[in-house]
């Protein structure tokens, strides 16, 4: 049996220049390198300039994964962008890296489930491609969450960092099996009773303020690998596949004990799990392609590889993809 399936032809990433190590947040916040990598697993975050916006990540990482892919940005059909801190309440910042890269037809739209965006985002664009509605789609994530951190609370604003990353997915044809290229599944869930967990206290309609990010850690923590591992394996039972089958565990990348938690939960093999959370910290939904694409710039991703990907975020948001690269 022929099958639709959304193919990866290339990714990018994108980081700004300037680094934050954890050594110059303790010059400012009550804290200390020790602390925060025992705790965290993080060494330092990149933060994007003041004249930097998170349209400007994402169009970087966008050239990136269009040349990666080699594809003209005319061929794209859809941009799907990931991200809870936009340039602007509207228009989508998704419309700013179109007209950047010069895609004049198909559509541009934002969607917004915080660090889980990059896994609904691949989700949203594989069902327009299986839908027949697109051929060629551009997925991005990006963030800018210091703008949204309250630079006086230490025990949030050493765990997050701004970046972008981007995957270009393109419709191809496999036999329907879990041998095809491509995304094989994808799961999304979401909670809203526990969003007072994790959110940020402004927006709008409400304080006509951006508003900081408030998060209740030890509550994330313990919602976040028990959900993750329920979703992982919800793709694994939805395709027969096992653990064992998996070449690269990416997920989103919050915080390393998490990490090493949902691993171990699983039964996952440590040398298949990619962190990256010490170089960059959590950059929401930019993570999940920032981890994606620090495995193919070390030229360890193959053709053929299963790739699982995951994320948890406010919301509760949560979802899995299992992609064969």
């Amino acid at each position: 049996m022929t099958a639709v399936r959304s193919v990866p032809l290339g990714c990018g990433a994108y980081l700004p220049e300037r680094i934050v190590t954890n050594e110059e947040l303790a010059k400012k916040v009550d804290t200390t390198d020790e602390w925060i990598v025992a705790r965290t697993g993080i060494k330092q975050r990149h933060i994007a300039a003041d004249d930097e916006l998170t349209s400007d990540l994402g169009i970087e990482a966008s050239r990136r994964a269009l040349d990666d892919a080699g594809m003209d940005p005319r061929d794209l059909d859809l941009i799907v962008m990931a991200t809870a801190t936009p340039d602007d309440t509207f228009p989508a910042t998704a419309t700013k890296v179109q007209a950047a890269l010069g895609m004049t037809r198909g559509a541009a739209f934002d969607v917004q489930a915080v660090c889980s965006g990059f896994v609904f985002a691949v989700s949203v664009a594989d069902n327009f491609i299986k839908a027949a509605q697109a051929e060629n789609v551009l997925v991005i994530g990006a963030e800018t969450f210091s703008r949204i951190l309250d630079w006086e609370d230490r025990t949030t604003c050493v765990l997050f960092g701004d970046g972008a990353g981007a995957m270009v997915l393109s419709k191809g044809e496999g036999d329907g099996t879990t041998a095809d290229r491509g995304v094989l599944t994808n799961h999304l869930h979401s909670d809203g009773r526990l969003r007072d967990m994790l959110y940020v206290d402004g927006g709008p309609s409400s304080t006509q303020t951006a508003g900081f990010l408030r998060m209740q850690g030890r509550e994330v923590f313990r919602h976040a690998v028990d959900n993750i591992s329920e979703v992982i394996h919800e793709a694994l039972d939805a395709t027969g596949l096992q653990i064992s089958d998996i070449d690269w565990f990416i997920p989103h990348q919050a915080n390393k004990r998490i990490l090493d938690g949902t691993a171990k939960k699983i039964g996952l093999p440590a040398d298949r799990l990619v962190v990256t959370v010490d170089k960059h910290a959590n950059t929401s939904a930019a993570s999940v392609p920032l981890a994606l694409c620090d495995l193919k710039e070390n030229n360890k991703l193959k053709q053929g590889d299963l790739l699982l990907l995951e994320a948890m975020g406010g919301g509760f948001t949560w979802g899995s993809s299992l992609i064969r690269w």
